[in-house]
């Protein structure tokens, strides 16, 4: 559901929502799937904005589809988007990028979802020893 406060939200792939091994995938980020999932919850709309392209590009949108999240767009501001060079920039349209590359390097989900959303986010331990970002 989109609420009046929803934002778009471009995130990369290599270093952000895995660790940066590309063009291999890389394990998935502490909380990345957990807060991704949360934010599709909230009501935000998440594009994946990376470098890789052709196959990388499909093993990436697999990799995140395999762990619950189904971007809104990939690589465009929206599903569908026709690129001309000649008529429009290929930055894309988003409220908010999450990138590794940021000033200070990646900050963790933790602190990207407490910015987003100013809320401060705690983290529990499930039975087995796994830990969860928000408490359910």
């Amino acid at each position: 559901m989109i609420s009046d406060n929803s934002k778009i939200i471009a995130v990369d792939f290599d270093g952000t929502i895995v660790e940066d091994a590309y063009p291999e995938i890389g394990k998935p980020m502490i909380f990345a799937f957990e807060t991704l999932k949360k934010f599709e919850e909230d009501g935000h709309r998440l594009i994946l904005w990376t470098y890789r392209a052709g196959s990388k590009l499909t093993d990436a949108v697999e990799f995140c589809r395999k762990n619950g999240i189904e971007f809104y767009a990939v690589n465009e501001s929206y599903e569908g988007e026709k690129y001309d060079k000649r008529a429009m920039s290929r930055k894309i349209n988003a409220d908010i990028f999450v990138d590794d590359r940021n000033i200070g390097g990646f900050i963790g989900w933790g602190e990207v979802y407490h910015k987003i959303t100013n809320i401060r986010p705690e983290i529990k331990e499930k039975k087995g020893g796994f830990f969860s970002i928000f408490k359910k």
